[in-house]
């Protein structure tokens, strides 16, 4: 039976510290579990992709830590005075902004090193967007790929898709309201038939599913609001639930 998150503090040695990877919630600040909370309000100290923005889940769920900020700008600077904090036995959490950290946010750098250096990670379960939304697509769940955020640079963006096109299942992406009519544009160009499942500010007030093969939704593009944030699901070839039911 897998341990709680005290009885993992407990059964440390003198000396030995731990990392929790700990997700956030996406969106709607209930999406939090028992174990989370309990291991941010006993650890010694919280990494914090934006200190800012996190306080606001600490001070809700009344959690006062030592916040120490953890981002894509600062991680090479911020690694020996974790692996310091480690060695003396400090039991560290990461947290991003919203959802699992490490994926498509900071954290796979300082995992990779905190194991090289001999220490424990503990990765809870909890929200992530991505799995979220590929669970209520009605999209092959069987077997996906994950995408994350595509490159800026349109020709990069088009050979990931362009390499894309014939993997089985389905693809999960990560996108920006500001890139995502250019996207509508590429999957038109490059799978026009294929059916593709939008997903805005999941869990949020404004939750929106926009369903549809990708040459119709690139035909209503100026209905869809671009907004917020993005996970954009695209179905295998020749996979077409919705050929017998209005899309969305």
């Amino acid at each position: 039976m897998a341990k709680s998150t005290s009885e993992a503090l407990e059964g440390t040695l003198p000396g030995e510290g731990m990392l929790f990877m700990v997700p956030t919630p996406i969106g709607n600040l209930e999406d939090i579990t028992l174990r989370a909370l309990n291991t941010l309000k006993t650890c010694d100290l919280i990494l914090a992709e934006d200190t800012r923005h996190s306080g606001i889940l600490l001070k809700h769920y009344g959690i006062q830590k030592p916040l120490l900020s953890y981002h894509k700008f600062n991680e090479s600077a911020r690694q020996e005075q974790i692996l310091g904090r480690l060695a003396e036995g400090q039991q560290l959490a990461l947290i991003s902004d919203a959802g699992t950290p490490g994926i498509s946010d900071p954290g796979e750098r300082i995992v990779r090193e905190v194991i090289h250096h001999g220490y424990t990670v503990q990765a809870l379960p909890g929200a992530s967007a991505g799995i979220s939304a590929l669970c209520a697509s009605g999209l092959p769940t069987s077997e996906f790929h994950f995408l994350g955020f595509l490159d800026r640079k349109s020709a990069r963006r088009r050979r990931k898709l362009e390499a894309c096109l014939e993997l089985p299942g389905t693809l999960v992406l990560y996108e920006s309201p500001h890139r995502m009519e250019k996207l509508l544009e590429e999957l038109h160009d490059l799978m026009p038939k294929r059916v593709v499942v939008i997903a805005r500010e999941l869990t949020k007030k404004f939750e929106q599913w926009t369903r549809g093969r990708a040459e119709d939704l690139f035909a209503r593009r100026e209905s869809i609001r671009i907004k917020g944030e993005f996970v954009v699901l695209i179905g295998p070839d020749g996979f077409d639930p919705f050929s017998d039911m209005p899309t969305q």
